[in-house]
């Protein structure tokens, strides 16, 4: 499968290929062996709809594969207090026995499946488009184009994974429905569509976008950090191993060690967003009188949600003052795992993928070529 992964790096040395040809431009722009594509200087790149076809499959698979990684950290941060959450494998394993698999570890997969596969569309495209205009249009820095073409493609997803975000985020940390421990989470949904409506009609529609503004702080700054690693991860690795076909192994490793340190240095960030999102913006009464018709008991209305603010800054605070410093680090270590493999395994995909799709870009445009003669 190595022969697959190619990059187009400029490199200081000529590395050896089999077929006799040298890829540059960019270790996410793809590369290929036909087609009709080309930068600047007669090289081939792949089309952006490549780029984006391969980014949504690489997204989605890999969101998937770690989705219950990720509900046991937005437990950790969402019940700071709750022994039962407090260390990352015994919190999986009690999960999974109390609640289960599907509703319990992965609870929330169908808005987050649903949000994940057209924002990673959207984010490869902006991201890839950008990145070539500043590099080879406006001869920007590598590094610079990378992080500034990071930051707009998340701005771009933002729209798409933000409202799936909430829908999320609150199913994982109520887990299944009617569930006795995680009643102090403020709500108690029956699935995704009855989330939607019951936030509709107590919330209103504009707790979608519930915490937004601590999306964006966490996300900006993660996607432009986790590309600008990733970028010269595989330059190094590409030049340590001397060839820009790299092993499984070291695809495997520059993205996750892009995706666990960038996920590790934004997690105070995350739990703001994951604290933000998770509270309620719907009156008391109205809270307790559909937790009443829903799970047939009543709620403790001051156990709510102590960090019930839309505010950066208060969540911050509030944080700060119930759980010292190491609150804002809740869950770093499922958010590293997380990160690091999500971020591996997004990446091998979007490069296999995205070979594929050139070689059938490449096979179609020989077979017109062959019809026209």
């Amino acid at each position: 499968m190595s022969h697959l992964l190619t990059t187009s790096i400029p490199l200081g040395f000529d590395p050896h290929h089999e077929e006799g040809h040298s890829l540059r431009g960019s270790s996410l722009a793809g590369s290929s062996d036909g087609g009709k594509n080309f930068d600047s200087e007669n090289e081939y790149v792949s089309p952006i709809i490549n780029c984006m076809l391969a980014g949504g499959f690489g997204g989605l698979v890999g969101d998937s594969v770690m989705h219950s990684l990720d509900t046991v950290k937005t437990r950790q941060q969402g019940f700071p207090n709750h022994t039962r959450y407090r260390n990352m494998i015994p919190a999986y394993i009690t999960i999974f026995r109390e609640e289960g698999f599907f509703r319990g570890l992965y609870g929330g997969y169908v808005p987050a499946a649903l949000g994940s596969f057209p924002s990673t569309v959207a984010f490869f495209g902006t991201y890839e488009f950008t990145k070539r205009k500043l590099i080879h249009d406006y001869h920007f820095n590598e590094t610079i184009s990378y992080f500034f073409a990071g930051i707009l493609g998340d701005l771009s997803s933002s729209v798409f994974y933000v409202p799936s975000e909430v829908l999320k985020t609150r199913l994982q940390l109520q887990g299944r429905y009617n569930n006795p421990y995680t009643r102090s989470a403020g709500y108690n949904y029956k699935g995704t569509m009855n989330a939607i409506s019951s936030i509709i009609k107590y919330e209103g529609p504009s707790t979608f976008v519930f915490g937004y503004k601590e999306t964006l702080l966490r996300d900006l700054p993660f996607s432009a950090l986790q590309f600008a690693f990733y970028e010269r991860f595989r330059e190094l690795a590409i030049y340590y191993y001397k060839s820009e076909d790299l092993p499984v192994s070291l695809e495997l490793l520059t993205g996750a060690s892009a995706g666990g340190l960038a996920g590790t240095l934004t997690t105070p960030l995350d739990v703001i967003k994951t604290r933000t999102q998770t509270s309620t913006n719907a009156p008391m009464e109205d809270l307790s009188t559909l937790e009443k018709k829903s799970a047939g008991t009543s709620m403790n209305k001051t156990a709510q949600n102590p960090h019930r603010t839309n505010s950066t800054f208060m969540a911050l605070r509030s944080i700060y003052k119930s759980e010292g410093i190491l609150g804002l680090f809740s869950g770093v270590g499922p958010r590293f795992i997380w990160t690091g493999i999500q971020s591996s395994i997004m990446l091998l995909l979007y490069q296999v993928a995205l070979k594929r799709f050139d070689r059938m870009l490449s096979e179609e445009s020989a077979l017109n070529s062959f019809k026209s003669i």
